[in-house]
């Protein structure tokens, strides 16, 4: 701890909280535990964030890398290429709703971000229609921590402090359901928050590139959730208004929300998908966009004309990254998941179902394998608590004591754990937020 204290800055974090607030250091893991250097055991909850789908130290992706270690470990891909990279395009292709035809790799979700924020205002400079520079974005969203993705962002705990660095994003009222009024379904809170939307783009599509949207939760917005209906509309007003859709399927792909992909309980096809955390079943950073062959075609020129996109990152494509999204596919496959997933998504609601009526929990919300639990000082009329109270922390440092990661988002506990867990390890890990909630709102 005293090494790393002295040498190290961490991701998301105060580091004066180190203080008092002890690190834990890893020795190493294997299936859904983490054991330190004390032989502590936490069950990992939060699978690293949102990374690990099948449990750390898995033998059939270690097995893959090993062998992709003794071939080939990079290659630039600018003018070269390697059978990793392109066997998981075509199983991307054939794998992601129809007719995401190409695939654009750079290094981490942000990136691949980036990469659609750029592809998509490039696509209207280069069909001549330059006025189009604008995006549209849901409040409470998030889609990275780069400049660009955080323009498009709208959590102001990470964006505000770099405002002035930002270009000005569109921002409508989210179709959050957790804002639903008395008797109010999801469908009809998606429908009614829908004219927001639908407004923004009559009013800006000349001057619009494309909406982004994290399809179905809003993950680092406080696990905020919405109908699958909300997407169905907007992927009709966008082909209607002339404007792309970005599906950031960052955080919610891979079975996140109860299918392979978000967007496929609204039956679209977004102009772009953006894919990472998962892809490599937690193991090595890898992104991807997929696009259309429309838009693959208006960069597709005589190098003279200046249409080519120039982006790239020097690990484009890495080939043990890809070869360990390969062996991740590979398991969903061979495994039937998404199947499975659907018994272990029943048992994490029927485990966390008596917080439904904990006084200071507002709602227990829940889209597949991600449930999110929200705490209230006030449950009748869902006061929240102040963020300056840190009610989070207390369960997270509960949870270390039972030997469980768990990680809140401000007051909001949550499961988002991976597949390989057990019906008792979640049971298990009901027993110990609910403990949790009681210690934070005691006082």
């Amino acid at each position: 701890m005293q090494r790393d204290l002295s040498v190290l800055w961490h991701p998301c974090t105060q580091m004066k909280d180190h203080e008092t607030l002890p690190l834990v250091p890893i020795r190493r893991g294997e299936g859904v535990w983490l054991e330190d250097f004390d032989g502590n055991r936490y069950l990992d909850a939060i699978s690293s964030w949102w990374v690990n789908l099948f449990g750390h130290a898995n033998p059939r992706i270690n097995a893959a890398l090993k062998a992709q270690l003794d071939e080939l470990e990079h290659v630039i891909l600018a003018g070269f290429s390697h059978q990793p990279v392109v066997e998981l395009s075509e199983r991307l292709v054939k794998l992601t709703p129809p007719g995401l035809q190409h695939c654009f790799y750079a290094d981490n979700g942000s990136s691949a971000v980036e990469v659609a924020l750029k592809m998509s205002f490039h696509y209207w400079r280069n069909l001549g229609q330059t006025r189009k520079t604008r995006f549209i974005t849901l409040s409470n969203s998030y889609h990275g921590e780069t400049l660009a993705t955080l323009a498009v962002g709208d959590v102001a705990l990470y964006k505000s402090t770099y405002e002035p660095l930002l270009m000005k994003a569109i921002t409508v009222p989210s179709p959050d359901c957790y804002q639903r009024e008395p008797g109010e379904s999801c469908r009809e809170v998606a429908e009614r928050m829908f004219v927001h939307m639908e407004q923004a783009l009559a009013q800006h599509a000349d001057e619009v590139c494309a909406v982004i949207v994290e399809p179905l939760i809003q993950c680092a917005g406080s696990m905020r959730m919405y109908d699958p209906h909300y997407l169905t509309l907007l992927r009709e007003a966008c082909d209607r208004h002339g404007v792309h859709l970005i599906a950031d399927e960052i955080a919610v792909g891979f079975g996140r929300t109860g299918t392979l992909f978000a967007c496929e309980q609204a039956g679209i096809s977004p102009d772009f998908m953006c894919l990472s955390k998962g892809l490599t079943g937690g193991y090595l950073p890898l992104s991807v966009v997929l696009t259309h062959h429309r838009i693959y075609q208006a960069f597709y020129d005589d190098y003279q004309k200046l249409t080519a996109f120039l982006h790239s990152h020097s690990y484009t494509g890495n080939p043990l990254a890809c070869r360990a999204a390969l062996a991740t596919l590979d398991i969903f496959e061979q495994d039937h998941v998404i199947e499975a997933n659907r018994a272990l998504a029943q048992v994490m609601s029927e485990a966390t179902a008596p917080l439904k009526d904990h006084p200071h929990v507002a709602e227990v919300r829940q889209h597949g394998m991600t449930l999110a639990v929200e705490m209230v000082k006030d449950k009748a009329n869902r006061t929240p608590y102040p963020w300056q109270a840190r009610r989070g922390l207390k369960v997270y440092q509960h949870a270390l004591s039972r030997g469980a990661l768990l990680r809140p988002l401000g007051n909001v506990c949550y499961l988002m754990p991976p597949y390989v867990i057990t019906p008792e390890q979640i049971h298990f890990l009901a027993e110990v937020m609910r403990e949790g909630i009681d210690l934070a709102v005691a006082d």
